[in-house]
C-alpha cells in the first residue's frame, strides 16, 4: 500500500471512531433525559392531581348508587391518579332534589342524578329522558342525544336558564313499571283519585288521567306509603324497588308503562370546574360516561331480572303486565297534554327534534327487530302469561 493510501485509510478509521463516539454520547444523553422524564412524571402528576367532589341522588343500598360508582371507578382508573372523583351518597351534602343547584353554585363539583329531578326549573328538562315516547326506547334516546341534536339542545337549555353546568348522559334504562299497588289496577278508571308517587312530566300525565300525584325522591317513598301520604308508587326497576322494601308494603307489581319509558342518567359537572381541566381530563370524563353507560346496562339486565324473580318467588309479589287499555289511555293522555306544553317554543323545538329522530330510527328498529316474544314463548311456553 502506498503512503498516501495508508494515510487515507487511517483518516477514514478516525472518522468512523469519531462518529461512533458522537452517536454513543448522543444516545446516552437521550437515554438519560428519558430516564429523568420517566422518573419525574409521577411526581408531576401527583403534584397536579385534581380532586372533584361528586354527590349522587341515591341511597347507599340503591343499585343506582352502584351505577354511579361504576362511573367514578372508570374515571379514576383511566386518569391514573391525575384526576380523582370522590363520591358521596344522597344527603351527604344536600338532598337528592337539590344536587343540581349545588353543582351550579359550586357547592358540589359534580352530581349523578336524572334530569327529571330538576324539572321544576323547566319542564323541558323532563324531555331529556322522561318525555313522551314516539316509538323509541332509551337506547335510541341516547342516540338522539349524541347524533340527533339532543346534546346541542340540552346546552341551549342550560344557556337559557343561566345554569353553570356541563352534563353527560348514560345508561339506557328499561321502561319503568307502572308501579306498586295494594290492589291490582285493571283499567284507567281504577287510577282515578289514587294517591300516587311519580316525578317530572309523568306527574302531569297522571294528573291529567285523574290521579292525585305527589313527587318524592326515592328514599322517601316507602315511609310516605306507610303514613298514607301515598297509596301507590313507581320508582324505576325491580332491584331499586326491592331495596326500598316495596314488597313489604304492597304485593301487586305492574310492569310496563309509557310514563317514563326511555330514561337515562345525567352526570353533571360545574362548568367552571370542568372548563379549567386539561383536555385529557375532559376526555376521560366524557368517555367515562360512555363506558359506564354500557357497564350500567349490562349490570342492570343481570340484577333486575334476578330481583324480579326473587320478588315473585320469594317475597310473594304478584307480578303482572299493565293492561293494554291503560297503555293506550296513557298515549291518549300524552296527545292531550302536549299542545299546551308546546306553547313554550323551546319545549316544542325539543319535542319536534325527538319526534323526527324517532320516526326514522324507530321505523328501522321496529321493522328489523326479531319478535323476541315469539322466540321466548317457543322455548318457555306459558311463562309470560300474556
Amino acid at each position: 500500500m502506498k503512503k498516501e493510501e495508508m494515510n487515507t485509510s487511517v483518516t477514514k478509521q478516525d472518522d468512523v471512531k469519531t462518529g461512533r463516539r458522537k452517536f454513543l454520547k448522543t444516545a446516552a444523553a437521550a437515554a438519560g433525559a428519558a430516564t429523568v422524564a420517566t422518573m419525574g412524571f409521577p411526581m408531576v402528576s401527583r403534584a397536579e392531581t385534581v380532586v372533584l367532589k361528586m354527590q349522587g341522588a341515591w341511597g347507599a343500598k340503591d343499585i343506582f348508587n352502584d351505577f354511579a360508582t361504576d362511573y367514578v371507578k372508570r374515571v379514576n382508573e383511566m386518569a391514573g391518579g391525575r384526576l380523582k372523583i370522590e363520591y358521596l351518597i344522597a344527603g351527604a351534602v344536600v338532598k337528592a332534589f337539590q344536587v343540581q343547584d349545588a353543582v351550579h353554585k359550586g357547592v358540589l363539583d359534580a352530581a349523578h342524578e336524572v334530569a327529571v329531578y330538576w324539572y321544576g326549573k323547566s319542564k323541558v328538562a323532563s324531555l331529556f329522558g322522561t318525555g313522551p315516547v314516539f316509538g323509541q326506547n332509551a337506547h335510541q334516546g341516547l342516540a338522539w342525544m349524541h347524533h340527533g341534536g339532543g346534546n346541542e339542545l340540552y346546552h341551549e337549555l342550560m344557556e337559557a336558564l343561566g345554569l353553570n353546568i356541563v352534563s353527560f348522559f348514560a345508561m339506557p334504562m328499561p321502561a319503568q313499571p307502572l308501579g306498586w299497588f295494594k290492589k291490582e289496577v285493571k283499567s284507567a278508571d281504577d287510577l282515578v283519585g289514587l294517591k300516587y308517587r311519580t316525578v317530572g312530566l309523568a306527574a302531569d300525565l297522571f294528573q291529567s288521567m285523574g290521579v292525585k300525584v305527589t313527587q318524592l325522591p326515592g328514599g322517601e317513598i316507602v315511609p310516605a306509603l306507610e303514613r298514607g301520604v301515598i297509596e301507590a308508587f313507581e320508582f324505576n326497576n325491580p332491584t331499586s324497588d326491592r331495596s326500598f322494601g316495596a314488597q313489604d308494603v304492597a304485593k301487586i307489581y305492574m310492569l310496563s308503562s309509557y310514563h317514563q319509558a326511555a330514561e337515562f342518567f345525567e352526570i353533571m359537572f360545574n362548568k367552571d370546574k370542568f372548563n379549567a381541566l386539561p383536555d385529557e381530563h375532559k376526555a376521560i370524563i366524557k368517555y367515562g360516561a360512555e363506558a359506564a353507560s354500557s357497564a350500567n346496562f349490562w349490570r342492570g339486565q343481570d340484577q333486575y331480572s334476578k330481583d324480579l324473580l326473587w320478588l315473585r318467588d320469594e317475597a310473594g309479589v304478584k307480578v303482572v303486565r299493565t293492561p293494554e287499555s291503560i297503555l293506550k289511555k296513557q298515549l291518549d293522555a300524552w296527545d292531550a297534554l302536549l299542545p299546551d306544553l308546546e306553547k313554550d317554543p323551546f319545549f316544542a323545538k325539543v319535542v319536534k327534534s325527538q319526534k323526527e329522530f324517532a320516526h326514522r330510527v324507530a321505523y328501522y328498529e321496529l321493522l328489523n327487530t326479531a319478535d323476541y316474544k315469539l322466540a321466548y314463548d317457543h322455548h318457555f311456553p306459558g311463562e309470560l302469561g300474556y
